[in-house]
């Protein structure tokens, strides 16, 4: 049996969802699809589907370093993301898991609550993202509720949305992008990368229907997913919002909830 010690790795710490559309699960499928081999480590077995949380399960912070430190020590990833992690005491874990094995500076998903209304981060969890998380951020994703939560900034326009993006770097992230798929009134879906330098527009048309639960964890982890494949940080944006974009106008329902992202090409 062949090596593959050049088979892209990526690393995803975050909560379950049993239903498949986002969570762990959904960064399994993304990493697959795009050609990465997928490491978890679990925070919280959250029981959830399409329409509604109904149990959260945190995880101990001492068993979330140690699903960390055994994926690390068989094959160190080439990229990183965050999700849920509930609480200031996995975040803490979390960001000294990165430190002291010395992972790549993660894309950090800061989930606060869920599609469905559920917190799945308190706010002592926020303090925590914001002192030892994001800065050690590759970039942050936050969408327009979360970046507003993080800043106490009121996103109302495309000034406050660059105001936000500034305030986010301040905290010591490399990069931010701001997802824009909450502003309404708008035919496009304009999400705004920011490293520093320059503010960068990513548009793609507006899909109707409402949108679909687990695009944030999509994006998140294909974003890591060509990190890890040697992308530069533009590029590996650009390439999973066209990814998310596609797997969006190709989504459906399994029941009375919101509609599913379908990760992979339709095959014959």
């Amino acid at each position: 049996m062949a090596m593959r010690r050049n088979r892209p790795v990526a690393l995803t710490i975050a909560g379950s969802d049993p239903g498949g559309g986002a969570g762990v699960q959904a960064d399994l499928k993304t990493f697959a699809a795009l050609g990465v081999y997928g490491y978890s480590a679990l925070t919280a077995v959250i029981a959830q589907n399409s329409r509604a949380v109904t149990r959260v399960a945190p995880i101990e912070p001492a068993m979330v370093a140690a699903q960390i430190d055994a994926v690390v020590r068989e094959c160190r990833p080439g990229a990183v993301k965050t999700g849920a992690l509930g609480s200031a005491a996995v975040v803490r874990a979390v960001a000294r898991a990165i430190e002291e094995m010395r992972l790549p500076a993660p894309v950090v998903d800061p989930v606060i609550v869920s599609s469905a209304g559920v917190r799945l981060l308190d706010s002592a969890g926020e303090r925590a993202l914001s002192r030892y998380l994001i800065p050690l951020a590759r970039v942050i994703t936050p969408n327009i509720p979360e970046a507003e939560a993080l800043t106490g900034i009121r996103i109302d326009g495309d000034a406050a949305m660059r105001a936000a993006a500034r305030a986010l770097l301040a905290m010591g992230a490399r990069a931010v992008v701001i997802k824009g798929g909450h502003r309404e009134g708008t035919s496009d879906a304009a999400d705004l990368l920011y490293d520093g330098r320059r503010f960068v527009e990513l548009r793609a048309p507006r899909i109707p229907g409402g949108g679909a639960h687990g695009t944030g964890c999509a994006f998140s982890a294909a974003m890591a997913a060509y990190l890890a494949r040697g992308a530069e940080l533009e590029s590996a944006v650009r390439a999973a919002k066209r990814y998310v974009t596609a797997a969006l106008r190709r989504s459906f329902r399994l029941g009375s909830g919101r509609a599913v992202l379908d990760h992979f090409p339709r095959r014959p």
